[in-house]
């Protein structure tokens, strides 16, 4: 029995050599009396030979080195001060804790600028968190005395008030600046704006605000906090209060639900436009905006704010455009179609393209797409969709001999 475990292991023992051989390592010349140790009786010595052997064989010094380099960079990278990825984990959960508490003022203040009562349900509600994280999330404004309070909602203290103030300036100024100098989508302004309301100092905002030439408005149409923190009061009512025969002009689109805002979109309605209602049923309203009919479902239109106006005021329109006009003929720039924005509206400007131009169209490419027009002297070739944005006023047309 014993030559038979005395076997056994000399059998291990002849695969590690051959396992050695074979991954070309080399132990050297083995110690005197080695082979005495492997093949002799002392099970002992073969067994402690056999655990050197095969250490000596499985861990390789380079692989041992770069796995020692390998957990000390991670470790640096992992903990280092200021940098590392511990400390940058910490600082964005901080950043989120500061994003929550921005956004929680922002809401309280629309709760207060809209007449609207908050609580602690529709703070969870605005924010996408449980009641209790809400709840939590109040007691820390009230700690730092942004809001008091009263058992009957959250107003915001002055302190409060101006804090969001800074914010909705910021978010509007950005809005504005995406619609007038990018060709960012209207439907990206508001995700971009959030982002960046809580990222620039006020220096920056002021700043920005300067470069934009200190607009009013943001192009939604909702009124730009000035520097002070002074905002004029909410004006309008929901597209749907209107009746049949009135008419209203467009202050505010609403911009979220993000998917009702591109049915708004869809159907070219812009602040400043002028609607008349025509009809509505409990599926559809339908109206014209600038002499165009056009027609939305009621929780889009209630996302579309106007002032009423006098009773037999209309709306602007129908005009003609660019497009109209054939070789040799003349016609004045009313306006820019409000729904040319950003880059586009501003090229059109700078071309000369404002209001009370005569125009004229003098060559007309192939399938007249472009054709050239004489503005103010100089000859612009400008596609249809361009053509298509500036209306003009045919009263007036002249055909050039």
């Amino acid at each position: 029995m014993g030559r038979s475990r005395n076997c056994t292991l000399d059998n291990y023992l002849g695969q590690i050599l051959i396992l050695g051989r074979a991954n070309s390592c080399s132990i050297g010349p083995l110690p005197t009396g080695s082979h005495k140790a492997i093949w002799g009786d002392p099970t002992s010595d073969r067994l402690l030979f056999c655990l050197t052997y095969f250490g000596v064989l499985m861990v390789d010094p380079i692989l041992a080195l770069t796995a020692f380099t390998t957990v000390v960079v991670f470790l640096v990278v992992l903990f280092w001060p200021r940098h590392g990825l511990a400390s940058r984990i910490g600082r964005l959960l901080r950043m989120t804790e500061r994003v929550r508490m921005e956004d929680a003022l922002k809401h309280l203040f629309d709760g207060e600028y809209t007449g609207k009562t908050c609580s602690v349900e529709s703070l969870a509600g605005a924010l996408e968190m449980s009641r209790a994280r809400a709840a939590r999330l109040v007691n820390q404004l009230e700690a730092m005395e942004l809001i008091h309070s009263d058992g009957r909602g959250l107003p915001l203290t002055n302190a409060g008030r101006e804090y969001a103030l800074r914010l909705l300036r910021t978010h509007r100024l950005w809005e504005r600046y995406l619609a007038d100098r990018t060709n960012v989508k209207p439907l990206d302004w508001h995700d971009q704006a959030e982002r960046q309301e809580h990222a620039l100092a006020p220096a920056e905002t002021e700043e920005l605000a300067a470069r934009i030439g200190h607009p009013l408005y943001d192009p939604h149409g909702d009124p730009i906090p000035t520097a002070t923190g002074e905002m004029p009061p909410q004006s309008g009512v929901p597209l749907t209060a209107l009746t049949p025969g009135q008419s209203g002009a467009v202050v505010h689109l609403e911009d979220e639900p993000r998917e009702v805002f591109q049915k708004i979109l869809d159907a070219g309605l812009v602040p400043l436009m002028r609607v008349q209602v025509i009809d509505m049923t409990p599926e559809t309203i339908r109206f014209t905006a600038d002499g165009e009919t056009l027609e939305l479902e009621p929780v889009a239109a209630t996302n579309v704010t106007v002032v009423p106006l006098p009773h037999g005021e209309v709306g602007d329109g129908p005009f003609d455009n660019l497009t109209s006009l054939r070789s040799g003929e003349s016609a004045t720039v009313v306006q820019i179609a409000p729904t040319c924005q950003g880059l586009h509206r501003r090229r059109l400007l700078d071309l000369g393209f404002v209001p009370g131009t005569l125009v004229t169209a003098e060559l007309e490419g192939t399938l007249r797409d472009p054709v050239a027009y004489r503005v103010r002297g100089a000859l612009i070739a400008l596609r249809k969709q361009q053509a298509e944005w500036i209306y003009i006023d045919r009263s007036d047309l002249a055909v050039q001999s």
